[in-house]
């Protein structure tokens, strides 16, 4: 199918692959009359790591609020072959593709840093005194960024009921 639409950058042509492997599976889904699980984690949905409706949709995501880093050490604790855990991450969407190449850092080393960012609440200036600057601002530059890719997308007031506006109670919906 890239054939017929040739693609000469990376991040495009994975972005394509995702969204055409999401067809797929919520196609599967739909066959099975079964439900696409998400396996985005915490570091790669801060960061906006992820395409919208490709690696990012799903109907449920049980891993969405785990780091990365956490992720390893749960497959770890479900007794995982080794060989799968130590795999370089990657969404596999282009040959040689790697998470942490793309990221410029293990990680380790940013789930340090969004844990305390995110989770304890440390301010940019406290992560600055121990962090490397480069790593801090990439982080924080990018949660912001990419924060469109966690809400559902802005609907445009237009008529007295709009959804997420005004209708937004279940005692809104009568069967």
């Amino acid at each position: 199918m890239l054939d017929a639409y040739p693609i000469d950058n990376n991040l495009r042509k994975g972005n394509f692959s995702a969204r055409m492997r999401m067809a797929i599976l919520y196609d599967k889904a739909q066959e099975l009359n079964g439900m696409v699980i998400g396996t985005s984690n915490k570091s790669e949905l801060l960061l906006g790591y992820g395409t919208i409706f490709g690696d990012l949709a799903s109907a449920f995501n049980p891993i969405g609020d785990l780091y990365k880093s956490e992720i390893f050490e749960f497959a770890k604790f479900l007794g995982v072959n080794e060989e799968i855990i130590s795999k370089p991450p990657s969404a596999d969407l282009w040959e040689g593709q790697s998470d942490e190449a793309d990221l410029g850092y293990t990680y380790a080393q940013i789930d340090e840093v969004l844990a305390k960012y995110v989770d304890e609440r440390w301010t940019k200036e406290e992560l600055l005194e121990i962090y490397d600057n480069n790593l801090v601002n990439m982080i924080i530059k990018r949660i912001y960024q990419n924060q469109f890719k966690r809400k559902m997308p802005p609907i445009a007031k237009l008529k007295s009921r709009t959804i997420t506006h005004d209708f937004l109670y279940e005692r809104d919906i009568k069967l």
